[in-house]
């Protein structure tokens, strides 16, 4: 398990964050969010499809009503919202876990509501208020593919200096 921090100013930065985490995921890739609403869960969203799916970047936004948002491109990226659920036994009902090993980047917002069905191989990114428009982001693997893609995103981030972290 890795951990690595970083601190945004602005939404703009942290949907940054989201191009450069999204220029390393690739299909099969779990990205769990957690934080407060309002904690730029989605504007993160919003980079990563910028990267993975150009296309559809302008489509991203809260599925909070839709609980699932499709974006297409050549990597489909699935966005959830597991807010309204209660857990394991809602999304299982749905159908949703096929997703998460699919052929596409599952993206999850309230990734807590998962218990038993949340993949083992994951990206946990968990937002923290630091001022009006700061964010302090914790970005933690927990295996192999995302250990790399972790190391990765440290080193690109800090040889091109692009955030504080």
């Amino acid at each position: 398990m890795l951990r690595f921090k970083i601190t945004t100013g602005s939404s703009r930065e942290t949907e940054q964050l989201g191009v450069c985490i999204g220029s390393l995921l690739h299909p099969g890739c779990f990205v769990a969010l957690q934080g407060d609403l309002g904690g730029g869960k989605t504007c993160l969203t919003r980079g990563v499809v910028a990267s993975v799916a150009p296309q559809s970047a302008h489509l991203v936004a809260s599925p909070t009503y839709a609980i699932m948002n499709c974006y297409p491109g050549n990597t489909p990226v699935y966005h959830f919202d597991f807010y309204r659920l209660a857990g394991d036994n809602d999304i299982a009902e749905l159908g949703f876990e096929e997703l998460f090993y699919g052929d596409g980047v599952c993206i999850v917002e309230w990734s807590e509501r998962l218990t038993e069905l949340l993949p083992l191989d994951i990206l946990t990114i968990l937002f923290e208020y630091s001022g009006e428009d700061q964010r302090n982001i914790t970005l933690t693997s927990s295996g192999q593919k995302s250990d790399a893609l972790l190391t990765q995103l440290k080193d690109d981030i800090q040889s091109k200096k692009i955030f504080d972290p």
